[in-house]
């Protein structure tokens, strides 16, 4: 037979182990209730201080943008009408090439008859969004029609 060994049994502590706290704690208060009103009194005081500092800043330079916004804008209108004459003109100049081969074509009508009726010569017609982008790539007529998806 085998000899017995001695093993050693895991007992617990003397005195016992110590007693499980499952009373409720509350926590200390961080600050009294006077102290957290009158901070927040304080940082709200601050706060619009600070932003009514930041406000008229704000307001000058709103008036300097829109100032300087009103001043370039006939600018940028006429800028504006020139490229539009500028790329009439440009597909007029194309229409006239594609069709110098074709007989009894006429620029600017469909086979010598006026496409528009007007009383004075000198009026501007102005061409809708599939005769102005005649000439350009779709997508550059695509991007024009659905400008708002890129915003």
């Amino acid at each position: 037979m085998a000899t017995a060994e001695r093993v050693k049994q895991d007992m617990p502590p003397k005195g016992g182990y110590r007693k499980i706290n499952f009373a409720r704690v509350f926590p200390k208060p961080f600050a009294s209730s006077r102290a957290m009103v009158g901070t927040y009194i304080v940082c709200t005081g601050v706060g619009w201080y600070l932003y009514l500092l930041n406000d008229r800043l704000v307001d000058k330079y709103q008036v300097e943008s829109r100032s300087s916004l009103i001043a370039i804008t006939p600018l940028l209108d006429a800028e504006a009408d020139r490229e539009y004459l500028k790329q009439l003109r440009k597909n007029r100049e194309t229409e006239e090439k594609l069709m110098k081969n074709v007989k009894g074509w006429k620029t600017g009508t469909l086979y010598g008859e006026p496409v528009y009726k007007t009383v004075d010569k000198n009026e501007l017609i102005e061409p809708g969004l599939n005769e102005y982008y005649v000439h350009a790539p779709d997508k550059v007529l695509y991007d024009r029609v659905y400008w708002h998806k890129y915003l």
